[in-house]
């Protein structure tokens, strides 16, 4: 089953109408879809847990719903979150699941309606069993062992020789719970199992890293230890170096599966010699009769020993560093892809829409815009668009116009216009930059065309243009499609004169009548 199915749809649908935004993201993150939990979906939950406005325990009912789910996807990745959250989420989250009595009970879950139900149900089982012991672990000593500073100076180098004692067994059970994960390379198919056996590869560097360090601070103080004290950390030893055996097993799968190599911590063992030296010291202890060390072979020992398990724990120390790093940068840079189109889009926004106020569009389909023709054969200027704002003026040709010549060829145009009805630009009109025409004075003539397609109408005697003159401002150009010049005559006021109505009262003014004062 690949993709979100009805029942996730509908129920996140459900979640967005009642308005819980908590319980929709709870949802989205734990699909029926076969892959891990989608990163947007759980940095929201672990923003959740950080505001103070969050019902914490809503958020973890929640999920203890969706691991009632019969669907093995479902259960897993509502571990697999609830695990997350636990790792990266505010603390307030795991203190909670502390609080409670119970947590997952899926020691019986099987899902037997699944290709994969049975192998996946195994798994499950045991990966609800660590994330127990992993809040069992916080409810005893109120830490997580996984985020506790580490160092010469960390909690546990630093912690006296009864509460070491008490400790150290805590995490060994935890760690117990994360090795009895055991899964196998070839078992690794899928992308939900993937997820959850990545947070476990990152909680064992994290969890070995304290366990090795206060190893060593047992080591330190075990020859100035009681009797009794020296029994038990020798138990505790010997299951360390157990434990560190079936850690080397649990890293060689995650180098198989494709972990970097440079994650995976070197485990480096204690000399056994140092094992005879602890049983050797317990049993003087103890009154039996064996040959024990001298002072300098023993501290030459102990000295081997914490040598070995310092490097080791400084080499998972780097590793868990190098993690975080990686992490850090991984979101760093996923926040910048985020920004990044937004900033850029952002950008555009700022840019000022840019609209010609006029446009000229030639009519003819001509290469060249101004070598069109209309249908008399003469030159068409280019149109200008309805939109414009301004008529376009023709270029300026460098010769001196005289008035007296520019309102005889206005003249001249209206004249035709009125004489035929349809006026085309003349090609004496509209000449290109750097002709030079004879416009006024005595040498002014009408051209004549000698195409037999042109025509040009012939000018009429000035007696008769002389009334149809009108100034160039009452021009207006043509419209989109017509190559003609409409004049426009200036309104002359209204006088009015119509009869109307005159009320009974002479003194009311007439309703329509204009006064006017001279």
């Amino acid at each position: 089953m690949s993709g979100q199915s009805i029942t996730d749809r509908i129920a996140a649908a459900q979640h967005s109408m009642t308005g819980s935004a908590i319980s929709k993201a709870v949802c989205k993150a734990t699909t029926h879809e076969v892959s891990g939990p989608k990163k947007k979906h759980l940095d929201y939950l672990i923003h959740c847990t950080n505001e103070m406005n969050v019902n914490v325990p809503q958020l973890a009912d929640t999920l203890f719903e969706r691991t009632a789910n019969s669907s093995w996807v479902v259960v897993f990745k509502a571990l697999i979150t609830t695990h997350h959250i636990m790792m990266y989420g505010n603390e307030r989250f795991i203190q909670y699941l502390a609080s409670r009595n119970t947590l997952f009970n899926l020691n019986n879950f099987l899902d037997k309606g699944a290709l994969q139900g049975y192998d996946m149900s195994t798994f499950i089982r045991r990966y609800s069993r660590y994330l127990n012991e992993k809040a069992l672990s916080y409810r005893l000593v109120a830490v997580d062992f996984t985020k506790m500073k580490r160092g010469i100076d960390g909690v546990m180098r630093t912690m006296n020789t009864e509460k070491l004692i008490k400790t150290l067994p805590i995490i060994q059970n935890q760690l117990d719970a994360l090795l009895d994960f055991q899964a196998n390379p070839n078992e690794l198919t899928n992308g939900v199992i993937n997820a959850a056996f990545m947070l476990l590869f990152k909680d064992s560097i994290r969890l070995f890293a304290a366990y090795n360090e206060g190893v060593i601070n047992l080591l330190e103080k075990y020859f100035d230890m009681k009797k009794n004290q020296c029994k038990d950390a020798l138990d505790i030893y010997k299951k360390f170096l157990y434990r560190m055996t079936k850690l080397s097993e649990f890293l060689k799968v995650a180098e198989q599966v494709g972990i970097d190599q440079g994650d995976i911590p070197d485990l480096t063992q204690a000399p056994s010699s140092l094992l005879e030296a602890l049983e050797q010291h317990l049993a003087s202890l103890e009154g039996k009769k064996t040959k024990e060390l001298s002072a300098d072979n023993r501290a030459n020992t102990l000295s081997n020993a914490v040598s070995s398990l310092s490097n080791t724990g400084m080499s998972f120390s780097f590793s868990s560093s190098r993690m975080d790093e990686k992490e850090k940068q991984q979101a760093l840079e996923e926040e910048q892809a985020r920004l990044m189109p937004n900033l850029t889009s952002d950008l555009f926004d700022l840019q000022p829409a840019f609209v010609p106020a006029v446009q000229s569009t030639p009519i003819s389909t001509a290469s060249n815009a101004w070598g069109g023709h209309d249908a008399l054969g003469d030159l068409l200027k280019p149109t200008v668009s309805i939109h414009s704002q301004a008529p376009v003026m023709p270029p300026h040709n460098g010769s001196k116009l005289l008035a007296n010549d520019l309102d005889s060829s206005l003249a001249n145009l209206v004249g035709s216009e009125f004489s035929f009805g349809v006026f085309a630009c003349r090609s004496d009109m509209w000449t290109q930059p750097g002709e030079k025409k004879l416009t006024g004075g005595t040498n002014w003539q009408s051209k004549t065309m000698s195409s037999t397609t042109a025509w040009s109408p012939a000018p009429l005697p000035p007696a008769a243009m002389q009334p149809a003159a009108m100034p160039v401002q009452h021009m207006v150009p043509p419209q989109l499609g017509f190559a003609t010049l409409v004049p426009v005559m200036t309104q002359q006021p209204m006088l009015y004169n119509q009869p109307v109505l005159r009320p009974t009262n002479p003194f009311t003014p007439i309703p329509g009548a204009q006064m006017q004062f001279m």
